[in-house]
């Protein structure tokens, strides 16, 4: 079975020797001369491991970032696209029921360049940030219906493949998700004991947290490769109150 599994290497292996012993029987068989062959044969096994060392460090290497850069803007198509969908709206709500948003709000309004540093500062802040939601005080039954209207569209981003390539989104989908399960498994919000809705705080969190950082790095993304969508963004920014699609 293992044979049959390699059998196109083996003769690729194979083919390439011969061909290579073939070759090397004419050359003698016209010149006569093994000491030639010999030289030429020695300096081409010395000149190998250089030339491994150059496919395999250097060319793979750029190929490799090559791949990873192709990869990365279909992955942000794709994180546009959630953005589009659901989290926009997601960071809109959110934001309106969270208590503290004045926490990170004003920072986030006044990120104009997205350069790097700004960016690495506005991700720690929401890393270390504490939303006050209660799911309590929320439209339990509203949050329910937006995301269980959404649903077939989450599993279809959960399914792409090349989301490995980027954990912290991957991490987004699965809190997004699993708050969409844990509210349409509850027949009612009104007969819930507090232990239950202190549960579902906690996920409504995790999936706020997680939306936020990612929108964070969505712009940043926008800012720097798409200037008439971030444009967009930026009129449409779910943090402010007074966002208008209207370019003034």
């Amino acid at each position: 079975m293992k044979i049959k599994k390699y059998r196109f290497e083996i003769t690729l292996v194979v083919s390439l020797i011969l061909s290579s012993v073939i070759m090397y029987l004419i050359h003698y068989l016209i010149f006569h001369d093994l000491h030639h062959i010999g030289i030429y044969m020695i300096g081409d096994i010395a000149i190998m491991p250089i030339e491994v060392l150059i496919v395999t460090l250097i060319i793979h290497r750029l190929l490799q970032v090559r791949e990873k850069r192709k990869l990365m803007t279909k992955l942000n198509i794709v994180i546009g696209a959630f953005f589009s969908e659901i989290g926009e709206e997601l960071v809109k709500a959110f934001s309106d029921a969270d208590k503290n948003i004045g926490a990170i709000r004003g920072k986030i309004l006044e990120t104009n360049h997205w350069s790097n540093s700004e960016v690495s500062l506005l991700s720690k802040l929401v890393d270390s940030y504490e939303p006050e939601i209660e799911s309590r005080d929320y439209n339990l039954e509203n949050l329910r219906s937006f995301l269980f209207e959404r649903r077939v569209f989450l599993l279809r981003l959960l399914e792409n493949p090349n989301l490995l390539e980027h954990d912290s989104f991957t991490d987004l989908l699965w809190a997004v998700t699993h708050l969409q399960e844990e509210l349409y498994f509850r027949e009612d919000f009104v007969s819930l004991p507090e232990s239950d809705f202190a549960h579902l705080t906690l996920d409504i969190k995790r999936a706020y947290r997680s939306v936020i950082k990612e929108w964070v790095l969505y712009m940043k993304h926008l800012h720097d490769n798409y200037p008439y969508l971030f444009s967009l963004a930026k009129r449409m920014n779910p943090f402010d109150a007074n966002a208008s699609i209207i370019v003034k």
